[in-house]
């Protein structure tokens, strides 16, 4: 609009007058003349100083402006006033077009035509009108591009097929190509939704040194009326078989508000959970708790998805897929307690029926006197709680009961610090009469390790008793795998408050900066105590949970028989406790997901029996293709992390594909691991598809271009002509007969006689 009412005022677009110079092409002749004529006229206006009638000083001086103004105007209009401008030669000129060819073109806005139609409309046909407009003054170069750009001699080899959009290497391409030849610019037909990894910083950069204009032309809307994205779901990559998986998902819309839809939740295919979400109110996001469990074990596919609304511009980005391995392993965990209690056997009941946990017991009876539980050898752990690292690192967690700190040596103490920082193991401190602080472990370093503040007035104060506590779960512990003590987050946060209450000998109150609560505990005779809390601690995890009598929640009165709650609670915390713990081995790749030809990379991480880092292992990796071919890849160290394998891999076909990692140190093997990937082309065209206006409109400006939407394109062509660089020639155009002009003149000489006539002048 503000376009329009400026050309009809002032004769051209805003463009022409900011690139070129006001100008007067009267002769030198005229312009003597002139200043003859405007000396003469000077006397006119000095007579309003003299004039009577109903005058005061203030109206002669308006008179006499408004006179000076009419007879400088028409001076100006004398002189010719013009705009020079400088113009690129017709033909001589060359210009490349660069046109967008991912699956986001072919998105339909608004239910509308798709954005692709644009193109073919305008550059389909001999007879398009950009097409006709271009040809007729440019020399031009077809270019197609998504993750690639490639020469195309006309658009009829567009396909919209493409996964990816980089711009960067798109303007790259066009502006070596073109290198060699006059080039007035580039034009950019695009959406915008670049989802590559590159800045487009330095492209631009090089652009504007060479002084490429590019003109941008955006397609599509910058916010899709209709459409439900699932924008980002976080998973392990890999869990124990039947781990009960509390995921979080990011959901956004536009047009559905305060619409109630179904989130499932897929294993390969089939449902395994579904639940009711509500949506946000329009443009705004929120994240979503999905739990279910991973009950097969191997790589499993897991896809969460909102069915399809009414409407929606785009169904692809209702979608996304997450490939989580599923570990069928048994997670071997020390459990140290210090004197009898009936902790003990609640305990081994609770997990005894999971195939997955192996919970060896280590109980002392008497001095130097220790009960063995469920070892494996009979030389394992003989000599009581292990002496060396690489004895106790054989495990994956860590629990310890009522065991004063001066039972350990000062290297044992530390070495249970290593077992959490730097063997990557989860490491939980249970309550009772010689454990937190009340058994001395302030100042030691596995105070360092704990995520609660010790009291340093409970120090040796073994025994003290505070009392029954209620326990409740915080927000954080309503949300957490943990705590999840039923089929859903709903059913558990009601599950709560009918548990009987625990009680505990350790006064523990605060938590470490950075570390969570999940439960916590009032009861009468002590101020709130905290029930359960974490944090991590270099490589690992270490949980606080100082309650004695944990069993209560099977053995008391009020609990069912067939009740399963501390069955699970205790499940939930141990397989909890040793997720992610690493191997000697670990393997991993850069993605879970690359497109055929993409570069993805492979790493491994390689310890010891200590897990210090080798740096001169030997490392290979045999990927195992969908085909059942067989590439092996030696992994270099890199030299900017101790103990890290790299190798680079293009896989060549779609599928799955099995990554097995070994490594050798001084001819023994040290350990092996296994990771997958899906080969697969990319859906990142369907996510924050609207139309990217400020990436556009940032290309177009740092480079001295313009940015048009569909509604202004028909301007490209002229605005390239007189902005464009290369072959140029000087061109004049009249300002004297615009519009504006004649509306001033008529404007002031009215003026003049109105005030004339109410003064009685006229």
């Amino acid at each position: 609009m503000f376009e329009k009412a400026f050309t009809f005022f002032f004769k051209y677009r805003t463009l022409l007058f900011e690139q070129g110079d006001l100008a007067f092409a009267a002769p030198v002749s005229v312009r003597v003349t002139l200043l003859l004529a405007m000396a003469v006229a000077v006397p006119a206006v000095i007579t309003y100083t003299i004039a009577r009638g109903r005058t005061r000083n203030s109206d002669r001086i308006v008179l006499g402006l408004l006179r000076a103004a009419v007879l400088g105007l028409l001076a100006f209009m004398l002189l010719r006033p013009a705009l020079v401008l400088s113009t690129v030669v017709p033909q001589q000129t060359f210009l490349g077009v660069l046109i967008d060819d991912s699956r986001s073109m072919e998105i339909a806005d608004g239910g509308a035509s798709p954005r692709s139609s644009f193109v073919e409309e305008e550059f389909g046909t001999p007879d398009g009108g950009l097409l006709r407009e271009l040809t007729d003054r440019f020399e031009l170069r077809f270019y197609r591009f998504s993750s690639a750009a490639t020469r195309m001699r006309n658009v009829s080899e567009l396909t919209y097929g493409g996964t990816r959009t980089h711009l960067a290497p798109a303007l790259e391409r066009a502006r070596a190509d073109l290198a060699g030849v006059p080039l007035a610019g580039l034009v950019l037909v695009s959406d915008g939704a670049d989802n590559s990894q590159e800045s487009i910083a330095e492209s631009l950069l090089a652009l504007k040194a060479e002084a490429v204009p590019v003109f941008t032309v955006g397609l599509g809307e910058e916010e899709l009326t209709r459409d439900i994205q699932l924008s980002r779901v976080e998973t392990p990559r890999s869990v124990l078989k039947g781990a009960s998986l509390v995921v979080d998902l990011v959901v956004a819309q536009n047009g559905y508000s305060g619409r109630t839809v179904p989130l499932q939740v897929e294993d390969e295919g089939q449902v395994v959970a579904t639940q009711e979400v509500d949506l946000p109110p329009d443009g705004e996001s929120t994240t979503v708790r999905a739990q279910f469990e991973a009950a097969h074990e191997g790589p499993r596919r897991f896809r969460f998805r909102i069915p399809a609304q009414t409407g929606e511009s785009v169904t692809e980005n209702n979608v996304q897929d997450a490939l989580i391995t599923v570990r069928n392993e048994r997670e071997k965990v020390l459990y140290f307690e210090g004197e009898p209690r009936y902790e003990v056997g609640f305990l081994r009941r609770a997990v005894a029926g999971d195939e997955n946990l192996q919970v060896v017991v280590l109980q002392r009876t008497a001095e130097n006197k220790f009960l063995r539980l469920d070892v494996d050898a009979a030389d394992e752990l003989v000599g009581g709680f292990p002496r060396s690292r690489e004895e106790l690192f054989q495990y994956r967690g860590l629990i310890l009961g009522s065991v004063e700190a001066s039972f350990f040596t000062h290297d044992q103490l530390q070495m249970i610090t290593d077992f959490v920082n730097r063997r990557g193991g989860g490491f939980l401190m249970l309550g009772g009469r010689h454990s937190f602080a009340e058994g001395g472990y302030g100042g030691t370093p596995v105070a360092e390790t704990l995520p609660v503040v010790l009291d340093p007035t409970a120090a040796g104060q073994a025994g003290r008793f505070i009392g029954e506590i209620q326990v409740s779960p915080t927000r954080a512990g309503l949300a957490h795998p943990v705590t999840q003590i039923a089929e859903s987050e709903a059913a558990s946060e009601q599950r709560w408050p009918a548990l009987p209450p625990l009680s505990s000998y350790n006064r523990v109150t605060q938590v470490k900066p950075g570390a969570v609560t999940l439960l916590t505990g009032r009861s009468e005779a002590a101020d709130d105590q905290l029930v359960l809390a974490y944090q991590r601690y270099g490589r690992g995890r270490v949980m606080a949970f100082p309650i004695w009598d944990s069993w209560m929640w099977q053995f008391h009165a009020d609990i069912p028989l067939e009740d399963m709650t501390h069955e699970t609670f205790w499940r939930r915390l141990i397989r909890w406790l040793v997720d992610g713990v690493p191997n000697q081995v670990v393997a991993s790749v850069s993605r879970d997901r690359a497109e055929p030809g993409e570069e993805v990379e492979i790493s491994a991480s390689v310890g010891d029996s200590t897990y210090l880092e080798v740096n001169s292992a030997d490392v290979a990796a045999r990927v195992v293709h969908p085909s059942g071919e067989i590439t092996r890849l030696p992994l270099q160290w890199n030299l900017d992390r101790d103990g890290e394998y790299r190798a680079q891999f293009v896989p060549a076909e779609p599928g799955r594909h099995r990554i097995e990692i070994e490594a050798q140190s001084s001819g023994e093997a040290v350990g092996r691991d296994v990771t997958f990937f899906e080969s697969a082309p990319s859906q990142s065209e369907y996510f924050d598809a609207g139309m990217r206006a400020t990436l556009l409109r940032r290309i177009a400006d740092e480079t001295g271009g313009r940015f048009y939407t569909p509604d202004n394109a028909a301007s490209i062509p002229e605005d390239i002509t007189y902005s464009g660089s290369a072959a140029t020639v000087m061109e004049e155009k009249d300002l004297w007969d615009m519009p504006i002009l004649l509306v001033l003149f008529v404007a002031l000489v009215g003026g003049e006689w109105i005030v004339r006539r109410a003064r009685g002048l006229a």
